[in-house]
């Protein structure tokens, strides 16, 4: 027979587990996005860790913001990049990528989410005008990446991040590849459920001088309904 202070130590026990178990934050959010492009689809799910570039993502597509934007800067084995309103009825061979809404975003780093192939993130001004690294309004961009040798890590760390990646990154970035450089200094928030392919098909456009395609690739984003 258990006792009556063993019960009552048992049943608060339960209750903290199950307390614990219910609030637990999962990793993305319960939304799918589907991001139509003139070379395919590509499905993204968005980091619950990055709340605040999470919900301005999602406002933004409810709001139909980007439909009909270009990617306006893609560079083969880096990312392609876009969500600049001033691309909508860009004319050929205009330089782009400051546009966007009339507030920032503030940086949301986490040591856990880091620039893996496929990754979703925020671009931003540069650190001489922007030392907090606070996120653009409404750009962003997905990484191709390259795969790296440890000597190649050896050396991001080295010269450009000045600081040891996890071991459990170097083993991403050597498997399926990503932008190490980046880590920690851009906001990542969400990640390619599917559609790689599309992403390496975008990369890869011919592009002017600029990184801008020769041949508009337009964008339509909207949230898929809930699994």
């Amino acid at each position: 027979m258990i006792k009556k202070s063993s019960a009552l130590f048992l049943l608060v026990f339960l209750i903290a587990c199950s307390v614990t178990r219910n609030t637990e934050t999962p990793a993305f959010s319960r939304e799918r996005i589907q991001l139509s492009t003139d070379s395919g689809a590509i499905i993204l799910r968005l980091y619950n860790k990055t709340p605040l570039h999470r919900d301005n993502f999602i406002k933004l597509v409810k709001q139909h913001y980007f439909d009909s934007l270009l990617f306006h800067r893609v560079i083969k084995n880096f990312m392609i990049q876009g969500g600049d309103p001033d691309s909508k009825n860009a004319k050929p061979n205009i330089l782009l990528g400051n546009g966007g809404p009339s507030y920032t975003i503030p940086a949301e780093f986490d040591t856990s989410l880091f620039h893996k192939k496929g990754v979703l993130a925020a671009a931003r001004e540069g650190d001489v005008i922007n030392p907090k690294k606070a996120s653009s309004g409404s750009q962003f961009y997905i990484v191709q990446g390259k795969k790296f040798t440890d000597a190649g890590l050896d050396s991001v760390e080295t010269f450009r991040l000045k600081r040891k990646l996890p071991l459990a990154h170097r083993e991403v970035y050597k498997s399926i590849g990503g932008a190490p450089h980046l880590d920690m200094n851009y906001t990542v928030f969400g990640e390619v459920e599917s559609g790689l392919e599309v992403v390496d098909k975008i990369a890869g456009a011919a592009r002017d001088t600029n990184n801008r395609p020769l041949n508009d690739i337009r964008m339509k984003l909207k949230i898929l309904k809930k699994r």
